[in-house]
């Protein structure tokens, strides 16, 4: 059974049904908590005086700050669909994100004055729970000896930055870019078997934009994604891995004879031509707009909560 983590500005809870158990440890960050297992484990089985309906708490993001956040580029076939992309000629490809654009899961989502596409991209983040070295071999069978849990994430994007510098960082990571929670799910390891059963629904102003299962749309699961990661990055106990978004976001590539005749063309006048047509695409999140996320199995087993951030022009 998963266990599910709180945090408030007062600390760290247990989440068991509608009611939050505080879990009596010193832990200030997410990797700290994770190495007190046993204080967890005391949350999740006994009684508590300090019990209090969830309904009641004030709700931060469950990964802390400062931490290293990497995602993966392009890892779902819709969404490589979407872009253009054939999903089969697609390997695993990185990118990092400063940790400084992570929120909670009820906070405003704010665009910065500069930028004028504003995107989402639902996804699920895997939380380490130990020191990774690089070189670390990781299994199906040690998959849950690395990675603690899974937490909802919005990989927010600034398209208008993004794709003329051709570069991820900068418009991934400006502040409360990366809304996580509310909750982390802890996982057994028969449960990390169930990641393939995860179906991610994002919905704009009760609108909904996207909504894909793990299975039979993820392009490289998370075991052959960390064969690549491994290589070359370390992680440690509370850092965040964005694992990619289904299909659905604003962004989409152009018609195929306009793409043609787009590589004819000087780079300015192609940006140029590019973003005024994404400017009257009604997608893009506007002042006002209410951006829900769900994940969880089709059965409720693993459920990760739902996040509701609205939108602020700055």
């Amino acid at each position: 059974m998963t266990t599910t983590v709180l945090r408030t500005d007062t600390g760290w809870w247990v989440q068991r049904d509608e009611t939050a158990y505080p879990i009596r440890t010193s832990a200030k960050t997410t990797g700290e908590l994770l190495a007190d297992r046993a204080a967890i484990e005391a949350a999740a089985t006994g009684g508590d005086s300090g019990a209090t309906p969830v309904a009641d708490l004030a709700i931060l993001s469950p990964v802390t700050a400062p931490c290293r956040v990497v995602a993966q580029m392009v890892n779902y076939r819709s969404h490589a669909t979407d872009s253009g992309i054939n999903p089969d000629r697609v390997s695993a490809t990185f990118f990092r994100k400063s940790s400084g654009s992570i929120t909670g899961p009820f906070d405003d989502i704010v665009k910065p004055a500069h930028v004028t596409l504003l995107d989402y991209e639902v996804e699920i983040g895997l939380v380490a729970g130990a020191t990774i070295e690089v070189g670390t071999s990781i299994t199906t069978n040690t998959l849950s000896e690395y990675f603690a849990g899974v937490v909802i994430t919005n990989d927010v994007s600034a398209r208008d930055v993004q794709l003329p510098k051709t570069q991820f960082y900068e418009s991934k990571s400006y502040p409360t870019f990366t809304p996580v929670g509310p909750r982390l799910v802890l996982l057994t390891h028969e449960e990390w078997r169930r990641f393939d059963q995860l179906r991610l629904q994002l919905w704009v102003n009760g609108e909904r934009r996207q909504n894909g299962r793990v299975g039979g749309d993820m392009i490289i699961d998370p075991v052959s994604a960390l064969a690549v990661l491994s290589g070359f990055q370390r992680l440690d106990a509370g850092d965040l891995l964005l694992t990619g978004t289904p299909g659905g976001t604003a962004l989409s590539a152009p018609p195929k004879p306009i793409e043609i005749i787009g590589a004819l063309i000087p780079p300015h006048v192609k940006w140029k031509t590019f973003f005024k047509r994404q400017a009257s695409n009604p997608n893009y999140l506007k002042d006002g707009d209410v951006v829900e996320v769900r994940i969880a199995t089709d059965d409720g087993a693993i459920e990760l909560g739902r996040q509701r951030c609205h939108v602020k022009y700055a």
